[in-house]
């Protein structure tokens, strides 16, 4: 017998004209790129959706089409979320950090139609447009006073916008059509795409409204996302913090600790979230100043784990740390640190030594570790295995991708997330190592294997393995261990000119170790377990 309730499709459509109406004076504050802070409130905000809404329907988008992003975080951005999903057609948004070779791939691959681009990323078009789609369009996020010179014939945001009308009829499709896209470099390989639904998409921001923000941060309060809307839906506060009626603080390209200070203490933030570097440079500030910003109280820390002291320097000055753990494919919320009363009743180091921790699990993320042949592992604090998961806002598979699909995802349907684990009774998760060699520098992963297969083919490197080594900064940084092919072996600026092709200038590994020979395994491979044995007290060289 089924339920007599009716059934609206879950749509991302709905999330801004909920906001425009519910939460009249919620309000998205932007540092442009122009220089200047801007304001607009939701019911603002939903105007000039509908007028991108239209614009984009003007320039021939239909249901299916991908547009993509490259853009800071601000409220241009913002309405692109809105404007691009609510009509059918799927938001892809850019890492303006990937290597060009990576960049010109997703774009390829996700046969994007539109590109909107911020003007400080002009350059980097420039340097990969021949290597794009022949009928890719593109639109700098400016005014025409601000457009910068291009050889890519861009259209204006602004100029789009005007005089198109403020109303659009949304229409009503299955709430499993697709709705963002957003790649990850995070395996060997080319980067691959993860695919949201709407359904997904509206039931994560559910999720992230009710145990994160709802626990943690007072009614129309400020919410500052530093983790960038171009990484992973800015871990849902696009979508969760105009549901909810909280304001948006977009502090754009300044991510520097001075000037997130200043703009936290200005706009009375009191809740911020992004990566362990950013928050390291905010520390910095604070000492300097003496003083926290005004009104902040909670912060939210994900993207890799956060130093236990950064935890406990926080927790000191009265602001409530949130350590929580996801990924690309989860949308990306996995788990979250509002931890019960029980653990804030504990001594401070034991309670900040459980925050340290992975935290529990969101509603509808289910956890299992499991051991090298696949069965599962008890949830007691010592089981060691690794960590699947599955859930309504987990991928199922990887967009145009059934290589990478079937080596995801096990005969249960659960989704491997490569990491290394224990769960202990209460649902706590402590993520141990990862199963394969990745390296994560300032929150964002660096494949060892494709650093290795790069720096292997200089004639001078005869093999090597790259290691991560602990940096108090990017919490990690990669070595190379290289044995010489001759008696000549090349300079670190050598093989990173080598290197340059494929790589970022941030991927790129930070010194390179020469040795006679690497370790092996049993199996024949390089045991990198031996080598950072070997290099325990080894020290980066701006660390030296």
């Amino acid at each position: 017998m089924k339920g007599m309730m009716q059934h609206r499709p879950l749509l991302i459509s709905s999330i801004i004209e909920h906001a425009a109406e519910a939460h009249k004076t919620g309000e998205i504050v932007s540092v442009r790129t122009e220089g200047d802070v801007h304001r607009q409130t939701y019911p603002q905000t939903l105007k000039r959706v509908y007028r991108l809404a239209n614009a984009l329907k003007g320039l021939g988008i239909e249901m299916g089409d991908r547009v993509a992003t490259l853009a800071w975080n601000g409220y241009r951005h913002f309405e692109l979320y809105y404007a691009i999903s609510g009509q059918g057609a799927v938001c892809h948004t850019i890492n303006p950090r990937l290597s060009a070779e990576q960049l010109i791939y997703i774009v390829n691959h996700a046969e994007d139609k539109l590109l909107f681009l911020d003007a400080t990323f002009v350059p980097i078009i420039e340097g990969v447009k021949d290597e794009l789609p022949k009928d890719l369009r593109f639109v700098i996020m400016t005014d025409r006073a601000h457009m910068p010179e291009n050889s890519f014939d861009a259209l204006c945001y602004e100029e789009l916008l005007e005089d198109q009308p403020e109303s659009f009829d949304w229409p009503v499709f299955d709430e499993d059509t697709a709705a963002a896209l957003c790649y990850t470099s995070g395996t060997t390989g080319n980067p691959k795409g993860a695919l949201y639904s709407h359904r997904s998409t509206l039931l994560h921001a559910l999720m992230l409204g009710g145990l994160v923000m709802g626990q943690s941060i007072p009614a129309e309060s400020k919410v500052m996302p530093v983790v960038p809307l171009f990484h992973v839906n800015a871990w849902g506060l696009p979508y969760a913090s105009p549901m909810l009626g909280y304001s948006l603080v977009m502090p754009g390209p300044a991510l520097d600790g001075e000037s997130l200070f200043r703009l936290m203490d200005t706009e009375g933030v009191y809740s911020a979230w992004g990566v362990p570097t950013v928050w390291q440079g905010l520390l910095a500030e604070i000492e300097k100043q003496g003083r926290k910003p005004e009104g902040f109280a909670d912060i939210v820390v994900g993207g890799s784990a956060a130093p236990r002291k950064m935890i406990e320097t926080f927790e000191k000055m009265g602001v409530h740390v949130g350590h929580a753990w996801g990924m690309t494919e989860m949308s990306p919320i996995g788990t979250h640190g509002n931890m019960p009363k029980w653990v804030q009743k504990q001594p401070f180091d034991r309670m900040v030594d459980l925050k340290a921790q992975q935290g529990r699990r969101a509603f509808g993320v289910d956890l299992k570790i499991v051991d090298e042949d696949g069965n599962r592992l008890p949830h007691d604090g010592k089981a060691v295995g690794e960590l699947y998961v599955r859930g309504n806002t987990i991928v199922s598979g990887y967009f145009k991708n059934d290589e990478a699909t079937a080596k995801a995802i096990d005969s249960e349907g659960w989704f491997g997330t490569g990491d290394i684990a224990s769960i202990d009774d209460n649902g706590i998760l402590n993520i141990q190592d990862r199963s394969k060699d990745l390296i994560k520098s300032g929150g964002e992963w660096i494949s060892s294997i494709d650093l290795e297969n790069a720096a292997m083919s200089h004639p001078g490197v005869a093999s090597c393995a790259a290691i991560a080594m602990p940096h108090p900064k990017w919490d990690e940084r990669p070595v190379l261990v290289a044995v010489a092919a001759g008696t000549e072996k090349p300079s670190l600026d050598e093989l990173h000119q080598h290197m340059l092709e494929h790589f970022a200038k941030w991927q790129l590994p930070d010194d390179v170790i020469w040795a006679k020979e690497l370790p092996l395994t049993a199996t024949g491979k390089v045991s990198k377990l031996t080598l950072r044995q070997t290099y325990a007290d080894y020290k980066l060289p701006d660390l030296r």
